[in-house]
């Protein structure tokens, strides 16, 4: 009977964190499948293969950040329910371990796996080494759609100007290309919060292994000039769509950059990328490589790795926001 008894508690108990898990998957941000993240799924869309490519790096954010919050909610309910021995006990545990599974929640699990300090330190830079990995491979994935993309609409408007199209398909084209732009920002926007989710338990963890050197200084934003008219540019990269155009000895605010180009906005408010060759000030080539120039992927600092986990963030979110801004004339006939 006492066996009995045993088996029915440990159930109750299983069932409990089997709940959390669930629960955990069903908060606000995450995702699981690549259903739930992909707007549309159409082979004969000739950016399929971006958007496939940009979704299965989602895998990787997902994954680990689920995995927390469910160490956090199975812990809380196990404890809960052999402290109270009973069903309230183990859920009100539960709901405890649901709490530290947010920005404590990878270093929650470290805690459990009882590592001394060396251990911790060689584990967590590791971690760091292989987020920026992947950091880096999503941010290549989501250029190189966005490219895509500007590509498919500047290829619609070139066979209207043909006269290969009437204004009508011309239209409904572009429009099915606004419509999967859309869902292709769904899916960059809920990638980036998971991304900056996990950069504050990082953070999180990067504080609780204790002071070391400190990460380097987010780059200044600075002010300077256009060398000569110059394109400026969907994603640092030369082949990369134009946006825009910067004239000759205009200002423009500078606030980071990579691959050799600068991330610029001029006074009225357009962002995109510019070549560090096509600007002329103090420091522009310094700010213009500094998210790149952080810190090696294989350092084995802490600290420093942790300054680079939060440039390679600032520099996805960015993007992020300078296609959003850039699609809401990049899809246009007359563009």
């Amino acid at each position: 009977m006492a066996l009995c008894r045993l088996r029915s508690r440990y159930g109750r108990f299983a069932t409990v964190i089997a709940a959390g898990t669930i629960l955990s998957g069903c908060a606000q941000g995450s995702f699981t499948t690549q259903s739930q993240r992909i707007a549309y799924d159409d082979p004969s869309d000739s950016c399929h293969a971006e958007v496939v490519a940009l979704d299965s790096t989602g895998n990787f954010f997902s994954a680990q950040i689920l995995t927390g919050a469910a160490i956090g909610a199975g812990v809380g309910a196990l404890a809960g329910g052999l402290i109270g021995g009973d069903w309230r006990g183990a859920l009100i545990g539960a709901g405890t371990g649901a709490v530290v599974g947010g920005t404590a929640a990878y270093w929650s699990a470290l805690q459990q796996q009882q590592m001394d300090q060396a251990a911790l330190y060689t584990r967590v830079s590791g971690d760091l080494v292989r987020e920026n990995g992947q950091i880096d491979r999503t941010q290549i994935a989501y250029d190189r759609l966005v490219d895509c993309r500007f590509r498919q609409a500047a290829a619609v408007r070139e066979a209207y100007r043909a006269r290969q199209l009437d204004r009508s398909q011309a239209e409904a084209q572009m429009a099915v290309i606004r419509q999967r732009t859309a869902g292709d920002q769904r899916l960059a926007r809920m990638i980036n919060q998971q991304i900056q989710d996990r950069g504050q338990q990082f953070m999180v963890a990067t504080e609780n292994l204790g002071p070391g050197a400190p990460p380097p200084a987010p780059p200044p934003t600075r002010t300077v000039t256009v060398r000569h008219a110059a394109a400026l540019k969907l994603t640092p990269d030369p082949s990369a769509p134009d946006i825009g155009q910067l004239a000759a000895r205009q200002h423009v605010t500078v606030s980071g950059g990579r691959n050799g180009y600068a991330l610029v906005q001029t006074t009225g408010g357009q962002r995109g990328y510019a070549a560090v060759d096509d600007l002329t000030g103090t420091g522009v080539r310094s700010v213009a490589v500094a998210s790149t120039g952080t810190a090696s992927a294989t350092s084995s600092n802490v600290h420093t790795l942790a300054g680079s986990n939060a440039a390679r963030r600032d520099d996805f979110a960015q993007s992020v926001a300078v296609t959003e801004q850039a699609q809401t004339s990049g899809f246009e006939l007359t563009g």
